[in-house]
């Protein structure tokens, strides 16, 4: 009773009767291809307001500024305005660093073609929470493009540039950026400190070595059933190392190395 009444407070529609599996695959590709033009929608108004933006638009049409343009044009406010440039110079800068891996064409066009040439596949929130953070995702997308080019493991084809680029966003955007620490007057703490920054630098050495012969968008399952066991085997360091030095190279965040080399 008290679920159906905390439904019926929300609005809930009445129980039908249960769906068939053929008809719940059916809604949930239907969901899927929703969703993925909502993503896609992304990309063509970022690059439509970068193309704007630069044009000045507002000029010729009478408006003092770009948010002052935003409010009468679209009726959005002066915090959404400038939110719409953060997710367009975040998608720039992203699409940047693909560029300079790979052989995409560089296009401030905002044709079909050069809409998909931005859509990674990324939310509006998404590329909004990285947009103070730009240069940490681009370094992260450009070394592991490159990293995966000189592998010769795979080829960078769009699904795989999408899965690089995805994967470095979502680590940036769990990864808590680092707190700068005071230098300690204490020798000892000092000496501690230096020894535990050693510790990590190799860590994350041995991480990027991980990440070359099991690439960021493995999971770790698929990358401990791969080439990964066997290097790890080859060096001596235990899998659940190897991993979890994988993914403090992925993400730059040292709880990744929590329970196993820590």
């Amino acid at each position: 009773m008290g679920e159906q009444h905390e439904d019926q407070e929300h609005g809930a529609e009445p129980a039908r009767p249960p769906l068939t599996e053929a008809r719940a695959r059916e809604m949930t590709a239907g969901l899927r291809e929703a969703m993925d033009d909502v993503r896609h929608s992304v990309a063509v108004l970022a690059a439509r307001v970068r193309d704007a933006h630069a044009a000045r638009v507002w000029v010729p049409l009478g408006h003092s500024s770009w948010e002052s343009y935003c409010q009468a044009e679209f009726g959005i406010s002066r915090a959404q305005a400038y939110r719409l440039l953060d997710v367009a110079r975040a998608l720039a800068a992203i699409h940047g660093a693909v560029t300079a891996g790979t052989e995409t064409s560089r296009t401030r066009e905002t044709s079909p073609a050069a809409a998909a040439a931005l859509d990674y596949g990324l939310s509006q929130r998404a590329l909004i929470a990285v947009s103070s953070r730009t240069d940490v995702v681009t370094e992260l997308i450009t070394h592991r493009l490159a990293t995966l080019a000189h592998s010769g493991l795979t080829a960078l084809d769009t699904a795989t540039v999408r899965a690089v680029v995805r994967q470095a966003v979502r680590d940036v955007r769990t990864a808590p950026p680092p707190s700068p620490a005071e230098p300690s007057t204490d020798p000892v703490v000092a000496a501690g400190r230096q020894l535990t920054d050693n510790l990590f630098a190799s860590e994350y050495a041995i991480g990027e070595l991980m990440l070359e012969v099991a690439p960021a968008y493995l999971s770790d399952i698929e990358a401990a059933t791969g080439a990964l066991a066997l290097l790890c085997e080859q060096i001596g360091e235990p899998l659940e190392h190897g991993l979890a030095a994988r993914r403090y190279a992925m993400s730059g965040d040292p709880r990744a190395l929590h329970g196993t080399v820590l």
